[in-house]
């Protein structure tokens, strides 16, 4: 399916999507943060679409807002997607868990956690995966400060 058919099939299911291109092969979608688990689970189970690969998993810190970039592929149609969602609350940063859609997004989602300090709403086990339970801050934060191990030139 081309990105045009694509873009042209999701945007029926939640009308308040963004898509560009960003001088990309894949087609950008941003979606809101209370929309984000519905299109997730419609763009896996939808078999026009069938994404039963989520292949990256990445936390972003745009400087004014934090969030999530998922890259998606279908096996079967051999078509991929970025999915992005945002949000500016940068004390309480919180999206919807897409574990129970890919299995492979537990450990990824930890991660992000980790680094960036954001919440997945009912996550299995949402805890620090590399840093240690008493470390202070998330480090993959623009505006994270570690007088000690920063390097600075």
């Amino acid at each position: 399916m081309t990105n045009e058919a694509l873009q042209s099939l999701i945007s029926t299911w939640i009308p308040e999507l963004e898509f560009t291109a960003e001088k990309s092969q894949f087609l950008n979608i941003t979606v809101q943060p209370e929309q984000l688990h519905q299109l997730m689970s419609q763009l896996k189970s939808n078999p026009e679409t069938n994404f039963d690969y989520l292949f990256c998993l990445s936390g972003v810190d745009w400087g004014t807002a934090l969030g999530v970039v998922y890259h998606l592929e279908s096996t079967t149609h051999r078509h991929q997607i970025v999915v992005k969602v945002k949000t500016e609350d940068r004390e309480n940063p919180t999206f919807d868990t897409v574990c129970d859609i890919w299995f492979t997004a537990e450990f990824h989602e930890r991660e992000v956690f980790d680094f960036f300090g954001i919440l997945f709403t009912n996550h299995p086990n949402l805890k620090r995966l590399f840093l240690t339970e008493d470390w202070d801050g998330f480090p993959l934060r623009k505006d994270y400060v570690d007088e000690i191990n920063m390097v600075i030139k």
